[in-house]
């Protein structure tokens, strides 16, 4: 067993919530450390829409200028093609934030981003390849982690734990946390196809018959999201994939030929959509966050954006009690409180989308004729763009830096 480690907020899971989290609580001058059971954050087909809510936090934060110098596309506006008709569903250039765009940007520069900026805050640790398996639980507290690492079992004993570890939670499911499912139908299968210049670059989420394809700009490649039922990849897989390329083309034309570059399933990955929540966010020392408190569709992409609220929220609450060595669970609840309308409030969005939009789509056989009421008066008055552009790109209830920066005041304290 290696050497144990006393923080007094331990952080499992390096995804957005996690780093985010890290980031503000050691810039506050709490002992924090994240763990993350990875070598490296090079995982591919990861949430990395950044909406204007997460850049509102790096101008806030002092760190947009560097954020929008990594790679990174823009996208203004949200766009559908149902049939032959293209309309623009949610126009980001009026959202009252600094960046008035969605930024495409690889989640693992994200995630290295946010990790070399931690790293100046001498509170703030980040263990690689440290795998959470378990909790340290005494008198029905949660008092820290044991997670195994290429030295043998690492012991973390802290005032506060965090499970930000996703949806599949070893955390929230070693704490015995009660998980509501509230239903996706849909599945997406992911898959990278190559760009050409004379290509179409505008973001587009793409319904014929039967069949969704999102394409997202990544510049010399398109990320390709191609929905599917719930539990239909088997089914696709029997037809073989050569129907499959047939049915990408179908959806997308200007695609024929470069469909030949899924030379193998493997080329496509399966994600399982869930949408989810928890019933109780916390137990006595430990709070979840992010995905491993509400799984969400990629419906809109807001899932890390979310996450990072969560984040945001949780500093603000818990930092203060965090220095003093307390924290209580009202506090705990009270984070619960503050993010759980925001949750709900997209969930249900997320949900009615599935019902009424994408299941009905997915089941329509026929070429698609019109548009649905909501898309038309869209499409009537362009002034309504900005109500989902609002909801997607800040949400329900933006959140704002509150903790302060605890080396600078220690900087201005210092002698000349």
């Amino acid at each position: 067993m290696a050497d144990p480690l006393q923080v007094q907020c331990c952080i499992a899971g390096g995804g957005p919530a996690g780093m985010m989290l890290g980031l503000l609580l050691g810039r506050a001058g709490v002992r924090t450390v994240v763990l993350e059971k990875h070598a490296d954050f090079l995982r591919d087909f990861r949430g990395d829409t950044v909406h204007p809510s997460t850049m509102m936090i790096m101008h806030e934060l002092g760190l947009l200028d560097d954020f929008l110098k990594l790679p990174h596309s823009r996208i203004p506006a949200l766009a559908v093609e149902i049939g032959n008709t293209c309309l623009k569903v949610a126009d980001f250039t009026h959202v009252s934030a600094p960046c008035k765009f969605i930024a495409l940007m690889p989640q693992w520069d994200f995630l290295n981003f946010m990790a070399e900026k931690a790293k100046a805050y001498p509170q703030f640790r980040l263990r690689m390849e440290a795998d959470v398996t378990d909790l340290i639980v005494e008198n029905g507290r949660v008092g820290g982690v044991r997670a195994q690492t290429p030295q043998g079992v690492l012991q973390v004993c802290a005032d506060l734990t965090v499970g930000a570890d996703g949806r599949h939670s070893t955390v929230r499911e070693k704490a015995g946390m009660e998980v509501m499912d509230l239903g996706a139908p849909i599945d997406v299968l992911w898959m990278r196809l190559s760009r050409q210049p004379s290509d179409p670059d505008q973001t587009l989420g793409r319904f014929r018959a039967g069949k969704i394809l999102v394409i997202l700009n990544r510049g010399d490649y398109w990320q390709c999201a191609y929905v599917i039922p719930k539990g239909g990849f088997e089914p696709i897989q029997e037809k073989g994939l050569p129907a499959f390329r047939e049915d990408i083309e179908i959806v997308a034309p200007f695609l024929r030929g470069r469909t030949n570059e899924l030379k193998q399933w493997d080329d496509i990955k399966l994600l399982s959509v869930a949408v989810d929540r928890l019933r109780q966010w916390s137990r006595t020392g430990l709070l979840c966050i992010g995905d491993s408190a509400h799984a969400m569709s990629p419906i809109g992409g807001v899932g890390i954006n979310l996450a990072i609220q969560d984040a945001v929220a949780a500093a603000n609450i818990l930092a203060p009690s965090l220095l003093r060595g307390a924290v209580t669970d009202g506090l705990l609840h009270e984070v619960q409180k503050r993010r759980e309308f925001p949750t709900r409030m997209t969930q249900g969005f997320q949900v009615f989308a599935h019902k009424r939009f994408i299941g009905p789509a997915l089941s329509h056989r026929a070429p698609l004729r019109g548009l649905p009421l909501p898309l038309k008066l869209l499409q009537r008055f362009p002034i309504l763009r900005r109500i989902p552009a609002r909801m997607l790109g800040l949400g329900f209830r933006p959140e704002h830096v509150r903790t302060r920066d605890a080396n600078r005041r220690i900087e201005k304290q210092s002698p000349p």
